[in-house]
Parts: C-alpha cells; structure tokens; sequence
C-alpha cells in the first residue's frame, strides 16, 4: 500500500514538472529578433551592430534552436529549467551559453555573464 502511494505521489510530481517546463517552452517556441544589448564585457561598436542587424533566433518545440547571437548557430539545442527562468543554448559543437531568461507573450530578455540580449517576437 505504503509503496502504490508513492509511486502515484511520483507520477503526479513528475507530472507537473513536465508541464510547468512544458509551459515555458511553448512561449519560447517562434522566431525572435535582437533589439537590444547591453554588454557586460567591453565589445566593438562593430560587433554589436552585427548582432543588432543579424541576431535572430528560432526555437523549435522538439528543443532545437538556430540563429545568430555572437556566431551563426545551425544545428543548436536548447533546454529551459527552472519553470523557464534559466535557459541553455548549445551550438553544434555542444558548447553551452547558460542565462537567465524572462519570457512574455512577445518579448525575451536573455541575460548572461558577457551580455544581455533583448529579442521581441518576429
């Protein structure tokens, strides 16, 4: 008996976690257009122009993700933990840009140790 509680205890956790990652996700999913920097680490006038007219990503609801921010990303992945709030991008060589994210209807702030990046919904 002791054991059925827990197993259903289980489910019902695992449940809800998948569906609040679920939730963030969804608003994630579409292409998104860079609006603003404000970079953390000194960068060129240049660089940041660059990624004011090309930055744009897209994500996917099967966890991929392609674009540019810094450099073009072709076959990236991402993955979204804390109910949202902390999102990995990983580029094709797996190497992983952790930040914190804040998710609107049309707008995402991504915030991490060299920049923070402001996308609206294109």
């Amino acid at each position: 008996m002791k054991k059925s509680k827990l197993f259903i205890f289980a489910i019902a956790v695992l449940a809800v976690l998948m569906i609040s990652c679920h939730k963030g996700r969804n608003k994630l999913v579409n292409s998104w257009k860079i609006t603003a920097v404000e970079p953390k680490l000194p960068i060129s006038d240049s660089m940041k122009n660059v990624i004011l007219t090309q930055g744009t990503l897209t994500f996917t609801e099967d966890g991929h993700v392609t674009g540019y921010l810094t450099q073009e990303i072709n076959n990236g992945t991402y993955a979204l933990t804390k109910g949202g709030k902390n999102l990995v991008i990983k580029d094709e060589t797996g190497t992983p840009y952790p930040c914190e994210s804040i998710i609107t209807e049309d707008q995402l702030t991504l915030d991490s140790k060299e920049m923070k990046l402001t996308l609206k919904k294109i």
